[in-house]
Order: C-alpha cells, then structure tokens, then sequence
C-alpha cells in the first residue's frame, strides 16, 4: 500500500546558510530561557553576525570546507556561534549530546568518543563545564582532536562567510541508538532546506506565530524541526534547556504563556510529564489559548496520555484541536506523515492477538493512533516480509521516499546499502495504512515474539500505565528465549522512588495487567531501582541492550553523584587532555 503526499513547495533558500543570510534582516531572534525564569534574546542579525565572526576564528584555527567538528553544548548562545559558525565556514557540524547522567559517565565518554569518531571530526567544541569533562573524549579519539572553547568563537573582529552548494553535507546527525548503536545521518543543504520548506508549508506561520521549545538541539526534533525552522520562517524562538525542563516542567508551559506560544513539540513522555509534575500553584495566570500546534513525536503515541493532558490544561485554554500525532526519523531529516488539525487526527482499535498472530487489521481492544498523510513530496509504502507492497489494513514494513533523505551513513557503505535501495528508506518500522493514513506499530528489532506471534513492546509496556508503584514510561517488554522452545516475555520494569507496596504486591500487579490487556502471561518480572534502564540521547529506551544487561547481571543503577564523584571526574578528564597534549 503506497501513500503519497501533495507535491514538495519550492525552498525559499538554497542552503541553510542561505536561510541564515535571510534571515540576518528580521527583527524577531532566539530568547533563551533559564530554570529561574530569566531570559537572554538573540536577534538573528546578531546571530549571523555571531556565526560570521566564529568562521572566522575556526579558519583561522585550521578548519577547512568539508571538515567535520564535533559540537558538545547545551542550549545556551554559544550553541548559536558553533554550529552555524561551523556551517558558514563551509565545514560541517556533528551535534552531539552533553553528559547528563553524571552516575554513567564511563558510558557517556565512551559512547562520546565513538561518535567523534565515526564522524570523522578534526575538532570538538565545547564550553564551561561541560569542556572541564571531555578529557577522556580527546585521549581516545584518533586522529588526535583539536579542542576550542566555544564562548571564545566569536570574540574576534574577522568574518568568514563561505557559499556552499546544495549537494554539500551539511549535517551529520546521529540516529537515536534505540536498536543499535547511533549511526551518523549524513544530510546535505539542499535536503535540510527543502526540509525545513515543507515544515513551513504544513505548519503555515504568520507574524503572530512563536516557537516555544524544551527539545535538544543534538536531537532533529529541537534542531530540525526547532531551531531551523523558526531561522527558515523567519520567527521567534524561544528555548528553554531540556535539563530545566526535567527540573521544572511548568517552565514550558509558562513560556508558551508569557510569549503566546503558538507552535511546540514534544514526545507523549513529555505530556505525560507535565500532567504528573506540573502543579496547580506553577498555573497561575498561565494563558494556553493561543497555542495552536502541539506536535507528539520521536516514540509511540499515547492516546490516553494525549486526553489527560487536554482534560487537565483544558482550564487554561489548550484546545484540543491542537493535538498533531506526527511520524518521522532522523534518516529522513525529521518528518515523513503529519496530522493536519483533529478533523484528520484518527484512531482504530485492533485485535493484537489477531494483528500478531497474522497480520491482519481486526477490531478489538488495543486503540491505536494514526500519525497523518505523507508530508509534501514524500511518499510512504507498506511492504511485506518478501518485499512486496502490502494492500490496506495488512501489517508490514514502513518503507519511505522523499527529496530530504539521508544521502548515507557517513562513512558506512554496507549499512547505507541494507537501509537505502532505489531511492527508498527501509525505516526499520512496522506499521499499516487504514483509511488513507499511517499507523505505526513499533521498531521490527523490538518485536516479541510469544507463541510464533508478533506483539509490539509498547503493547505490554502500556498496559503498565495504571499499576501504582511504577516510574511512568519506565519499562522494557523483551523476549527470553527459554531453552531453545521459542520466545516468554519478560518484563524490566523501574519502581517509583516513593513506591508504596512490596515487590511481591507491585510484581503481581504487574503480571495482572498485562495478561489482562493482552493475553499473553509474562515468564519474568524484573523490578529495578530508578534510573537502572539505559536509554537514548533523546530518551527513548534501548530494549535491546536493557536485556543484554540484564541477561549479564550488569543493570544497574546509576552511582550517586557526590561533590567527591564530580572531582574525580573533573580530575581524569584533565589527565586525558594531559595525555592528548603529549601525544
């Protein structure tokens, strides 16, 4: 079953440092806001000046066209000067995620220099703190890196703007890392300025229009879709750090107020958030009324979730008809199917023991949300197990085309070839077309077989949203393969910090749901501290290797991070930089 979208409009700009020349004339900028509630403004003439001045200062540190250079920031005005400083001096930035779990810092550094690696960067920039950690990064990276301080980018008087063409890469971006580990997505200028173009044209802003945003900028939801796409309109953003927004959820609800918000996006976790952490005392005053586009994307959409959190800001203005199901990947620079308004927005309840069991779309109790048409000049196919196109309503591979797919896995020709053939994308993702629209029913790698039948994860890890004594959205549903007679399903699940119950009471609860929900009565259920769950640099949660850790007893929480844990880190990463220097 083939889906097509309406055609592709036409960029406005060729590059995107056309886009930032653009947009050097507007008035609006970027308002950074911190966990206080105080705000910094960048005008976008300030920031084209800013990048010229840092394309400056990197061409005079040896960066040249096509180089890659690392960028490890926090959304903060030095982010502004590095990235699109790195752009402008025709080389090609690699956005990578800061340490935020302080407890798994090993992984953090090794995860991190993997990544510099494989994208193949002369040079890391970083900032503050941040830079203070790295240490271990540099020592391990080969060739050796060159090192700037970001904040230093852009105090000198030079300027630099280099022209790029639209075939040029323009951005490696990592992939989420949710089945394997994160591949560099190589993307050029033309398909992120088609991209942002094709955003423009569903999202259709206008003077009044003002981006309100928590998402990382490593992450193509907060860059992309964020930060791209207000440079592209051109409009005001507003940015708040995802830390602060994990400290303060109410923080975004009160930007979207105070700057009558219009345009935000966020995973359903992030709704659920607020809904379970935002007080009615952080709500005083706060006007939703004129927020008109909520996206929810970047993991399976929770209908529920979605409903409580219209229930409980409906007082406030939120409108309902603002809710957008979306589907994308970083493989196709961000979007491929979008809801246009509720009148579009779906859903249908299947049989996911007759889903499972033969593919088939039957009625029955599990709800399902539809995530929207193609967006213009994208085309989306269900094919089957042999590679053939599915017909409606019949489960199978989500297969997509489109001018802004990745031209490839930077340097790594054998995993292009097995995700990209004749101009399509194997997305890795089931799904089904039903009524014209797309369904998604979760990653082909994460599948649970149980019985010879296929079940989505997220079938089972729903059926955990009611249990008390449980963190929320904190649980992985894998299959064991028990002595060679097929797949059980285990459970690894993380307790709330205040649970109240044994384990034996929360475990029994556990195992009730799901055989209720789903049929299917899990072999295992493993309760586990908080934190204990590794996950992505976006926050989804790596199945796969929460059970190869399991399975090797090595699921564990992260350590407490003391003033003692921070020094010592502090201490190996200035050793690092020590070795890096002398060799």
């Amino acid at each position: 079953m083939r889906l097509s979208g309406p055609p592709a409009p036409r960029p406005r700009a060729p590059t995107v440092n056309a886009l930032l020349e653009r947009a050097s004339d507007a008035r609006s900028g970027v308002t950074f806001v911190d966990l206080r509630e105080r705000e910094t403004f960048v005008s976008w003439a300030e920031v084209c000046r800013r990048a010229r001045r840092a394309a400056a200062s990197l061409a005079a540190a040896g960066i040249r066209p096509g180089d890659r250079v690392a960028i490890v920031l926090r959304t903060e005005p030095a982010f502004l000067d590095a990235f699109f400083g790195v752009l402008l001096a025709g080389a090609v930035p690699a956005p990578l995620y800061p340490p935020v779990r302080l407890g798994r810092m090993d992984e953090y550094l090794a995860a991190t220099a993997r990544m510099v690696t494989v994208s193949g960067a002369r040079a890391i920039l970083a900032g503050g703190a941040v830079r203070r950690l790295l240490g271990g990064v540099v020592a391990r990276s080969r060739p050796p890196l060159g090192r700037r301080a970001a904040e230093e980018l852009a105090r000198g008087r030079d300027e630099l703007a280099r022209d790029v063409g639209r075939d040029e890469l323009a951005l490696v971006q990592f992939s989420s890392g949710s089945t394997v580990d994160p591949k560099p997505v190589a993307l050029t200028h033309g398909a992120l300025a088609d991209h942002v173009e094709t955003l423009l044209a569903l999202l259709r802003p206008g003077d009044s229009d003002a981006l309100v945003s928590w998402l990382p900028l490593y992450h193509d939801m907060g860059l992309i879709g964020g930060l791209l796409g207000a440079l592209a309109y051109p409009g005001p953003a507003v940015l708040i750090p995802p830390e602060h927004f994990l400290a303060r959820p109410a923080l975004w609800l009160r930007a979207m107020s105070r700057h009558r918000g219009t345009i935000a996006a966020a995973p359903s976790f992030a709704y659920a958030y607020c809904v379970q952490r935002v007080r009615d005392s952080d709500l005083d005053g706060v006007d939703l009324s004129s927020w008109r586009v909520a996206l929810d994307g970047a993991e399976p959409v929770s209908l529920p979730v979605l409903r409580e959190f219209q229930r409980r800001f409906a007082s406030h203005g939120f409108r309902p008809d603002a809710m957008r199901p979306v589907y994308g990947l970083s493989e196709a620079a961000l979007a491929v199917t979008f809801c246009d308004g509720a009148a579009e927005a779906k859903s249908v309840r299947v049989d996911p023991v007759a889903l499972a069991a033969t593919g088939e779309i039957r009625e029955g109790p599990r709800e399902v949300a539809s995530v929207g048409r193609p967006i213009p000049g994208v085309q989306v196919e269900i094919r089957d197990a042999h590679g053939r196109p599915a017909g409606a309503d019949r489960l199978g591979r989500i297969w997509v085309a489109g001018p802004s797919l990745m031209s490839g896995y930077l340097g790594q020709a054998e995993a292009t070839a097995k995700t990209l053939a004749g101009g399509w994308l194997d997305t890795g993702d089931l799904g089904f077309v039903h009524d014209g629209q797309l369904y998604v029913h979760g990653r082909a790698k994460d599948v649970v077989v149980v019985r010879g039948a296929n079940h989505a994860p997220d079938e089972f890890e729903g059926a955990l949203a009611g249990v008390a004594g449980l963190r929320p959205g904190c649980a992985v549903a894998g299959g064991l393969d028990v002595d060679g007679r097929g797949e059980e399903l285990v459970l690894l699940v993380e307790r709330a910090r205040t649970a109240a119950g044994s384990e034996p009471e929360i475990a029994a609860a556990i195992r009730q749901a799901v055989t209720e929900r789903t049929g299917v009565a899990p072999r295992e259920v493993v309760l586990l501290a908080p934190g204990s769950l590794p996950r992505t640099s976006s926050g989804k949660m790596r199945r796969a290797e929460a059970l190869r850790r399991w399975l090797a007893g090595t699921l564990l929480p992260p350590r407490p991070v003391t003033p003692l844990a921070l020094a010592r880190e502090v201490a190996r990463s200035a050793l690092g930089y020590a070795r890096a220097r002398r060799g």
